[in-house]
């Protein structure tokens, strides 16, 4: 066997589904864009219809497949709507991207209620519902799924300024591993990847040049990552062949900055 062709048995989703939820974010467009090159069918799934368009567009322009969907990932309602269109136009779905981000950044005596129930709502809430909702459509198809949620290094480590995201992102794999519990017999692995220092939209606001000393300080690689650098432990943990035996994972992708902490 070629090493491209080792690479497709281990990697490759030709035919597969893959619903990514946020991929209208720079991280969730990013997994979205990968999924698409590995080959599967993706599924933008978001609340900007013309960021979804964007996404669409730049996927197809490199060969890939994909289609929007709007969907309010907080929202039950609007998320059986999501599974009930991917079932109509594809059969199936086998992997499922949780991947919808806030956060609030300001000081913990400052942060609202609403700006708190707003964290963890998008955050948590869509998580849940994502899991709740697409799991027991997988545990049906003959060869199962896989759900992949988005955590972060904040999810074990006190940072400023960033309260609401990291008790939500705790409470993501705390989930994670329950659900993965609940499934592991039913043919649905859950997982969850916890990025470090990726500069997005929810967390522009907050790195200052203090904020950015302290952060190389603690990270071995002395840089921020690339959203593309999501991309290969996304595949690993979506696929039935690589992946076949990975569940309950919380896995870190970080530049080591966990590695100087734990």
């Amino acid at each position: 066997m070629s090493s491209p062709q080792y690479l497709q048995k281990l990697f490759g989703m030709d035919g597969q589904t893959a619903v990514v939820i946020g991929a209208t974010g720079v991280l969730g467009g990013a997994l979205a864009d990968g999924l698409a090159q590995a080959g599967a069918h993706v599924v933008v799934a978001g609340r900007s219809q013309e960021r979804g368009a964007a996404r669409v567009e730049a996927i197809q322009s490199l060969g890939g497949s994909a289609e929007f969907i709007a969907v309010e990932a907080d929202q039950r309602q609007s998320l059986q709507a999501l599974l009930a269109s991917t079932l109509a136009s594809r059969g199936q779905v086998e992997m499922l991207v949780n991947c919808a981000g806030v956060n609030s950044a300001v000081p913990y005596e400052q942060i609202a209620d609403e700006d708190f129930h707003r964290v963890i709502d998008t955050n948590l809430l869509a998580t849940h519902l994502g899991c709740q909702i697409f799991a027991p459509q997988m545990a049906t198809q003959e060869q199962g799924g896989a759900i992949l949620n988005i955590g972060s290094v904040t999810a074990h480590l006190p940072l400023s300024r960033v309260y609401a995201y990291s008790a939500s992102k705790a409470a993501v794999v705390n989930l994670t591993k329950n659900v993965a519990r609940e499934y592991g017999t039913k043919k649905v692995r859950v997982n969850a990847l916890c990025p470090g220092f990726f500069p997005a939209e929810q967390n522009r606001k907050i790195l200052d040049k203090e904020r950015v000393d302290n952060i190389m300080r603690g990270t071995p690689m002395q840089r921020f990552g690339e959203p593309e650098e999501l991309i290969g432990a996304t595949l690993l943990l979506l696929s039935r062949t690589a992946g076949s035996f990975i569940t309950g994972a919380d896995y870190y992708v970080d530049g080591g900055f966990t590695g100087m902490r734990f």
